[in-house]
């Protein structure tokens, strides 16, 4: 229960987050995936987000018009291209995200680091874990029980 409950709670934040800024918390996931990883191709993309390449692919067009991100080509392999962050556009989210890190930053100093180590393997693990079970779903999404069956 503990667990649903952290993650509805980070969901409404993001969502709130989003609305805020006119984008989607697909969008800000995705703008925090490349702030923090660094340019990526589409599949890389994918992949760390675990939504299928299609899905990508139009989720990249939409963050490009809104100016946040652009296709570069790879300057090692000219066939590949790589989406990278717009960062003169991002430096206004700094505010809201500095203070987002500083408030979780406080919560860690009451635990040990032996504590701190559990907790990290439990969210390592645990986002693997989604990522997988997103990409199952992205890939067949009548395996969500509640999705809405297709009329024949």
């Amino acid at each position: 229960m503990a667990g649903r409950e952290s993650s509805a709670a980070t969901v409404l934040l993001h969502a709130a987050i989003a609305e805020h800024s006119g984008l989607t918390a697909t969008d800000v996931k995705t703008m925090d995936t490349l702030i923090r990883l660094g340019p990526l191709t589409a599949g890389e993309l994918a992949t760390h987000t675990g939504l299928a390449t299609a899905s990508v692919t139009s989720l990249i067009d939409r963050l490009e018009k809104k100016g946040l991100v652009r296709r570069a080509h790879d300057a090692k392999d000219r066939r590949r291209v790589i989406v990278e962050p717009v960062r003169e556009r991002l430096a206004g989210c700094e505010p809201v995200f500095g203070s987002i890190r500083k408030g979780f930053a406080t919560l860690l100093t009451d635990y040990s680091n032996e504590q701190l180590e559990t907790i990290l393997d439990f969210m390592q693990r645990s986002s693997q874990r989604a990522r997988e079970m997103t990409a199952a779903f992205s890939a067949n999404p009548s395996t969500l029980a509640f999705a809405p069956r297709k009329r024949e």
